[in-house]
């Protein structure tokens, strides 16, 4: 499986301005590149370099440099060639779909460069990297990582890595090859687990990962936002561009630690791990505005994206199953009814008189379905299997 190790570079003045240079220069020749697909409707890589390399080269980009710049920008356009087939930018016709359509892609200056081992190259022991540069090879460029990061980028390094300015800082992300560990069979279970709102996350085992932080930083910076951009005056804008990205930054974290203590949990258990099918769950659900808000700004993608490939690292299956009426099922008795919900964090089974939490009610629901699925599936592959003729 592939994970991305991001390592800080620690350039001195003179290099930093040499990177900012060659990363201006390499997203001016991608732009370039750029209006030349989008002039002549090339977007293949093969004849997309054979258009436009010698005018990148002409550009001041070197060789290997100028196929990457060419090379992203293929990929940028394969990638809105299926977001447009898939709907992502709305049905034909629609004015979305249309500004997108009307004007090539645009690459900012400071966006991300990636480099091969052509021109980029590490010296793991002493923590340093050798870069391609306008300039030419500037090397013994320091970096830090910790001792966990270390480790993968010597085991299990492969492929190109991207040159990232953000926030001011250097930033390399390293592509790493890792093995999947050996998968086990859920003989105890699922850990099933209900992904909300109030709690970001509820395992059938009881544990709730509460969400009222996250939301609670998500309200005031979009408070702060409206206030800034009703202002519109110069230092608004400035101070805009300093805080966007901390909510995003901080939601991921939030979903890595919570991820972690849900793995760890199901391995520590010898469990699978169970969840809902979300899929277009934006598209189905009709809330009122303020709660629309939330729905969209929850990032409950990338907490499961965290959950399965941490998941697939340890080796513990991971299945999704069908959502509806999760909430409202009785986890004790299985009856369903909207009057199993007196309010929001309440389950009261008006059959049997089961009460629990309804997020781990939820959950329970979830980890019952996913061992029945996992049964039903896995009894139909032990049948398919052929039997050992008998000897003698």
């Amino acid at each position: 499986m592939k994970l991305v190790v991001q390592v800080k570079l620690l350039p001195d003045a003179g290099t930093a301005s040499a990177l900012w240079e060659t990363l201006t220069l390499c997203n001016r020749a991608a732009n370039q590149v750029s209006r030349a697909a989008f002039t002549t409707g090339i977007i293949g890589k093969q004849a997309l370099q054979r258009l436009t390399y010698t005018a990148v080269k002409q550009l001041g980009v070197s060789a290997q440099p100028a196929l990457h710049c060419i090379r992203k920008t293929a990929g940028a356009y394969a990638t809105l060639k299926a977001n447009l087939a898939a709907g992502n930018y709305g049905p034909a016709g629609s004015k979305r779909r249309e500004r997108v359509e009307a004007e090539p892609i645009r690459f900012r200056k400071d966006a991300a460069q990636p480099f091969d081992d052509r021109s980029l190259s590490w010296q793991l022991d002493a923590r340093t990297v050798s870069i391609w540069t306008v300039h030419g090879r500037v090397r013994s460029v320091p970096f830090a990582c910790s001792p966990q990061q270390a480790k993968i980028l010597t085991d299990h390094r492969h492929g190109e890595s991207d040159l990232v300015y953000r926030g001011g800082h250097w930033y390399l992300y390293a592509t790493c090859e890792v093995p999947e560990a050996e998968p086990i069979t859920p003989t105890a279970g699922f850990v099933g687990v209900d992904l909300g709102i109030a709690n970001i996350a509820t395992t059938s085992g009881g544990a709730r990962h509460a969400g009222k932080q996250l939301n609670q930083v998500r309200h005031r910076n979009r408070r702060i936002r409206q206030r800034l951009q009703r202002k519109g005056t110069k230092s608004a804008k400035r101070l805009l561009r300093k805080i966007s990205g901390r909510e995003k930054r901080f939601a991921a974290d939030t979903n890595h630690r919570v991820s972690k203590m849900i793995v760890t949990e199901a391995q520590r258990t010898s469990r699978g791990i169970a969840l809902e099918d979300l899929g277009g769950i934006r598209e189905r659900v009709r809330l009122r505005k303020p709660q629309r808000v939330t729905l969209h700004s929850w990032s409950f993608a990338q907490l499961g994206s965290c959950i399965a490939y941490k998941a697939r690292r340890a080796g513990i299956p991971v299945t999704h199953v069908d959502p509806r009426y999760t909430s409202q099922q009785c986890s004790g008795c299985g009856h369903v009814s909207k009057k199993n919900r007196p309010n929001q964090a309440s389950f009261v089974c008006t059959s049997c008189g089961f009460a629990e939490h309804a997020d781990v009610n939820a959950a329970r629901n979830i980890a019952a379905r996913a061992a029945a699925g996992w049964a039903v599936s896995h009894a139909a592959d032990d049948a398919a299997e052929p039997t050992p003729a008998r000897r003698g």
